[in-house]
């Protein structure tokens, strides 16, 4: 059993994985579409991204689409690194 690899608890998380994941196919992506394709309810989304962002692993921007205000998310170059860490040390335990 020695020799594995710990897991990273920041994307340990199904929420916050899934997230990164659906991060990783798009340039950028709506709160609200990240919201649906998850299905975690507002309060809980917007509290794993803030743990994302604040990781350095997303970066969040707010705007305006005429009065409605828009959260964008996109994944940085640290996150990528930090999902295919986490993705390699996955591997160490299934191979």
């Amino acid at each position: 059993m020695s020799g594995f690899k710990p897991l990273n608890p920041l994307l340990h998380s199904q929420l916050r994985l899934a997230v990164v994941s659906l991060l990783l196919g798009v340039e950028s992506a709506e709160f609200t579409f990240i919201k649906d394709k998850t299905g975690a309810t507002a309060g809980n989304l917007s509290v794993q991204l803030d743990k994302l962002s604040e990781a350095g692993y997303i970066q969040v921007e707010k705007s305006f689409k005429g009065k409605k205000p828009v959260t964008t998310c996109k994944i940085t170059k640290q996150g990528i690194e930090a999902f295919e860490d986490y993705v390699n040390a996955l591997k160490g335990y299934i191979e």
